[in-house]
């Protein structure tokens, strides 16, 4: 299983990993419900971004495993998501360590073609400029 802050962005579902959901964001109403979630594991925090019925499947507390995500950007923000082939599934709740710097989707990456992926260039914020973080 991947630890959060070994994830880099790519155009392929391969991230397999498991998070604790601490905030969700106000759920846009478009052609397809969306919801921007703040989650994180013991090493880094990232957004993470619901679709359609995971909007309401989910809530604060809740343990999530997510099998062949993607970290990708999506809507002008860098943002973790199950894509059309992963899936997110509720493994628990309130029983996990974490913290919340730092937070990936808060990374500027740029692509870097001697090594054919994406590297961090600079930190935007260490914190979620998002969901603040929590006193």
């Amino acid at each position: 299983m991947l630890s959060l802050k070994d994830i880099v962005p790519a155009a392929k579902n391969d991230i397999n990993t498991q998070f604790i959901l601490l905030n969700k964001h106000k759920t846009l109403e478009r052609q397809n419900k969306t919801c921007l979630a703040l989650v994180a594991d013991e090493t880094a925090a990232v957004h993470f971004q619901f679709w359609g019925n995971e909007c309401d499947a989910f809530e604060p507390g809740d343990i999530i495993h997510l099998t062949d995500g993607i970290f990708s950007y999506n809507r002008k923000k860098w943002a973790l998501r199950a894509g059309k082939r992963g899936k997110v599934e509720k493994v628990g709740e309130f029983t996990v360590a974490y913290v919340e710097t730092p937070n990936m989707s808060e990374i500027e990456w740029v692509h870097d073609p001697s090594q054919s992926k994406f590297v961090q260039k600079t930190v935007i914020s260490p914190y979620s400029r998002i969901f603040p973080p929590i006193p």
